[in-house]
C-alpha cells in the first residue's frame, strides 16, 4: 500500500509517499510544490488543484493524509489555508473518494515522536531514526513524511471510524 502524505499551504506545500507491506514503512519520496511565483491568491487555487492531480498521477498512491488545519493568528492566513486545503481536497476525492484522511498536528506528532507538542527538531529526529538521513530541501517534506507516517500507523482505527459514522443519506451504519 502506497500512502500520500501532505502538508498543505497556499504558497508552498510538502508531499510525501511511503509505502507499507504489514508493519514495515518504508520511505519512497518526497518533494515541495511551490505556488507562490503566482501573485493572486485566488489564481493559485486552480494550480494547487492541477498539481495534487498531478501528484496522483504520477505515484498512483491507495490513500492519501492531509494534515487538518491549525491555529493561526491571522485571520487571512487561516482563510487562505483553509481554501488552498479545500483544492487539494477537492483534487484528491475526485479519485480517491474515502480514501482521504485528515490528521491534527498534535495526533501526527505524537505518532511520530510519542508527545503530542514535541518540536520540530524531535519530529525531524523520529524520521532520521525510522528512515535513516533525508535531505529535505524544505520543511513541509519532512511535515507531509510525518503525515504520511502517521496514517500508517493510525490507519486502521480511522477506517474502522468511519465504518461506524452514519451516512448523511440515510442515517444508517455502512
Amino acid at each position: 500500500m502506497i500512502i500520500l502524505g501532505i502538508d498543505p499551504g497556499s504558497r508552498r506545500a510538502g508531499y510525501a509517499l511511503v509505502e507499507v507491506h504489514g508493519k514495515k514503512i518504508s520511505y519512497i519520496t518526497s518533494g515541495a510544490l511551490k505556488y507562490d511565483h503566482v501573485d493572486e491568491f485566488i489564481d493559485r487555487l486552480g494550480l494547487i488543484y492541477q498539481s495534487c492531480e498531478e501528484i496522483l498521477k504520477k505515484y498512483q498512491p491507495d490513500e492519501v493524509s492531509i494534515e487538518s488545519l491549525i491555529y493561526v493568528k491571522s485571520v487571512e492566513a487561516l482563510s487562505k489555508l483553509a481554501q488552498a486545503r479545500g483544492a487539494m481536497i477537492a483534487a484528491f476525492t475526485r479519485t480517491h473518494a474515502g480514501k482521504v484522511f485528515e490528521y491534527a498536528p498534535n495526533l501526527v506528532k505524537v505518532s511520530v515522536t510519542g508527545h503530542g507538542h514535541a518540536s520540530k527538531e524531535a519530529v525531524d529526529k523520529a524520521l532520521g531514526m525510522m528512515f535513516g538521513k533525508i535531505a529535505f530541501k524544505t520543511a513541509d517534506e519532512s511535515d507531509a513524511l510525518a503525515i504520511a507516517v502517521c496514517h500508517a500507523l493510525n490507519r486502521s482505527v480511522k477506517i474502522r471510524l468511519m465504518e461506524k459514522k452514519p451516512t448523511k443519506l440515510t442515517g444508517k451504519t455502512l
